[in-house]
């Protein structure tokens, strides 16, 4: 059976590392499953939120930067981190944003009841009721009681100027199939369990500007290196230029810039956040990939302290 190559992670950019936590944890209810650095600056932290099992598909992380200016979300990039929950779980997430003082927008569309508002970062976030939901595990080792935890991915929404060649890569190169579409906005859609729809919007005319409160790229998830390789061949065929592949230590990627001009990553779904950790342990302690590793009393004299 063909592997189904939904969302495998984003990431986005964060001001203070300890609001970050405070909101993804104590607010949403997500599990830290990794707490490390960004590999390609050390000394800034780079945070793994997911479901509980730190799923492919689940996996919203951040960089924190509390000096970086704030940036605004705008055509060529990804602009939205839709979050699936149970059907049954709104009320329950009414309340619980409500008595959190956060401001939220109850909405439809295609077809699913949703809940918008915004991070401290003043990302958009939504958190959709879905059928499906329910038969997927919740965290039960949080603040939230699991059956309405987040379990994983629901969409991610492009703001693009035209759609057409980022939609020819999404059903080519990763197996999205077109399945709505709702005035300015296309749905594009795969079997995956979750991370499992993209959306494109072509109505947006400000240029994005990158910075604090921005999403930095969108990963797409490979079964392992084999197909990681092989959709960086298909991605080649579009005229495009990937990097090689690049070790991340929990998983392999391939980095290309779409057609829209949003960071696209192919990722591994292995090793996995449990290649380091036990899987009842995961984000408890400070994790360096192994090329770091002789660096750890630097590294950890440039963070700031953070508690979960």
């Amino acid at each position: 059976m063909k592997h189904s190559q939904g969302i495998h992670h984003i990431t986005a950019l964060a001001g203070n590392a300890q609001t970050n936590v405070d909101f993804y944890v104590h607010k949403l209810g997500m599990r830290l499953v990794k707490k490390s650095v960004n590999q390609d600056d050390p000394g800034t932290y780079h945070l793994f939120y997911g479901n509980g099992e730190g799923s492919p598909g689940s996996g919203l992380t951040f960089f924190p930067w509390p000096m970086a200016k704030l940036g605004r979300p705008g055509t060529g990039e990804a602009v939205e981190v839709g979050l699936t929950i149970p059907e049954d779980s709104l009320d329950f997430w009414k309340t619980r944003l409500g008595n959190s003082s956060i401001e939220y927008k109850e909405d439809e569309r295609f077809g699913k009841k949703r809940l918008h508002f915004r991070d401290p970062d003043v990302i958009e976030l939504e958190l959709v009721a879905d059928p499906d939901a329910g038969t997927l595990a919740g965290w039960d080792g949080g603040d939230l009681p699991a059956e309405h935890t987040i379990r994983g991915f629901h969409h991610t929404r492009l703001n693009l100027s035209d759609a057409e060649p980022t939609a020819d890569i999404l059903t080519d190169v990763f197996g999205f199939k077109k399945a709505d579409s709702d005035g300015r906005v296309q749905l594009y859609r795969t079997d995956a369990p979750i991370g499992s729809e993209v959306e494109i919007d072509t109505g947006s005319p400000a240029n994005a500007i990158p910075g604090r409160g921005t999403i930095h790229h969108v990963a797409f998830r490979a079964k392992d290196d084999e197909e990681l390789m092989e959709l960086r061949e298909k991605v080649v065929g579009y005229g495009l230029s990937p990097t090689m592949q690049i070790d991340r230590h929990w998983f392999h990627s391939v980095y290309f810039r779409s057609p829209g001009g949003v960071l696209f990553e192919i990722a591994t779904d292995g090793p996995g956040y449990t290649v380091d950790e036990e899987a009842d342990a995961l984000g408890e302690k400070l994790i360096l990939p192994p090329w770091l590793e002789s660096k750890r009393e630097i590294i950890e004299k440039q963070l700031p302290d953070i508690h979960v």
